[in-house]
């Protein structure tokens, strides 16, 4: 039989040293099929291609099997889709495209990924007051899967206090059970002292945005740390909780489990996690080393 072939790519602005082309075509490569991902920076295309629209339409044309979709068009992509999933739809969001029969279909794996991750590394990690920093395009993900998951009590707060409420306001009508509230980012010591765990789904902390979300000093050895940061591995919010003895999470295996996620939709096929895991650390150790 002939391999199966398989063509998909991420469009984004800067995506240059994304892993997602090395991370979908190594596993895809290790299931025996002909696997290629191509790196669509819209900053750096022509013509049609230069826009959302135009790069959906031409990559139906192409025939793509399927794109992921990273900052700034997590959105606006959405105009451009036949069908969105029903947790695309209630996270207003797509990061992931699947073309099929001539239909283009929108999901969202990021908010599948952290849940993912938070089960296999923190399986007993208390949800009954959560904090979480950050309510962008992540944390929406990252509110809905923390709810989806049994969080009682969560509490967003982000320098944007408009954003935070909007995020508030959209997880308090789906999940009427659980209590969802936005307070300023200068306030959240007082939430964050009742807190049995936090959530960092912001940049800070990431290569070029130095720093920790919230002072060290607010952390305890009984707060469970969460970052969706993943490079560097271990960042300083996540070495700080560390030193105290707190269970932590870094931000490898979302977003690890959002590719696999993504994989899945794009080939039918179950793909390798723990595989895929060692090959982004992998990654991680070797742009490190460049950096060096």
């Amino acid at each position: 039989m002939a391999a199966q072939s398989v063509l998909c790519g991420l469009i984004g602005d800067g995506i240059d040293g994304s892993f997602s082309p090395a991370l979908h075509e190594a596993e895809g490569h290790a299931q025996g099929m002909n696997y290629v991902y191509r790196l669509l920076d819209l900053e750096r295309l022509h013509g049609a291609a230069a826009t959302v629209e135009g790069i959906i339409d031409l990559a139906r044309q192409w025939g793509f099997d399927g794109l992921n979709v990273t900052h700034p068009y997590k959105q606006q992509v959405m105009a451009y889709l036949d069908e969105l999933s029903p947790d695309a739809a209630r996270l207003e969001a797509v990061n992931t495209v699947v073309f099929t029969g001539g239909r283009a279909v929108g999901h969202n794996t990021d908010w599948t990924g952290f849940g993912s991750s938070l089960g296999r590394e923190l399986p007993s990690a208390s949800l009954d007051r959560v904090v979480q920093i950050g309510a962008g395009g992540a944390g929406v993900a990252v509110a809905y899967s923390a709810l989806t998951r049994g969080a009682g009590h969560l509490t967003v707060t982000d320098v944007d206090l408009d954003r935070a409420e909007h995020c508030r306001d959209t997880m308090r009508k789906l999940f009427p059970g659980s209590v969802v509230d936005a307070v300023p980012a200068s306030e959240i010591a007082g939430p964050l002292a009742e807190a049995s765990g936090l959530i960092n789904a912001t940049p800070i902390g990431m290569v070029g945005f130095p720093g920790t979300p919230v002072p060290v000093e607010l952390l305890r050895p009984d707060l469970w740390v969460a970052d969706v940061v993943y490079r560097p591995i271990e960042t300083p919010l996540i070495r700080a909780a560390r030193a105290l003895g707190a269970p932590t999470l870094g931000g490898a295996g979302m977003n690890v489990f959002q590719a696999a996620d993504a994989f899945q939709l794009f080939t039918g096929v179950t793909p390798d996690f723990e595989r895929m895991y060692a090959h982004v650390l992998t990654l991680v150790e070797q742009q490190s080393l460049r950096a060096a």
